[in-house]
């Protein structure tokens, strides 16, 4: 039997209690992990090698930051600009 690490449903389901933990916690931080581990998933998933836990950890974290940096770059504000609310949802 392969390592736990190395099953793809793993990592699927990592990035499904990422996604769950984000909607819970939101900031885009979990985002980025949850999307790292479901390519990494589905890496493991479409290519039959056998990778090491450095070999995953290392491409796990390469794709959690790719995924960081462009939801960053997606959703933020532009520079100088400043979030106006002109209703009150309150009042």
């Amino acid at each position: 039997m392969d390592a736990l690490w190395s099953v793809w449903w793993v990592w699927m389901a990592a990035a499904l209690l990422l996604a769950i933990i984000e909607v819970l916690a939101p900031g885009f931080i979990f985002l980025g992990f949850a999307i790292g581990a479901a390519v990494t998933g589905l890496l493991l998933l479409i290519l039959p090698i056998t990778w090491t836990l450095p070999v995953l950890a290392l491409i796990f974290a390469a794709l959690s930051l790719a995924a960081w940096l462009i939801l960053r770059r997606s959703f933020a504000l532009r520079t100088g600009q400043v979030k106006h609310f002109e209703d009150d949802i309150n009042g």
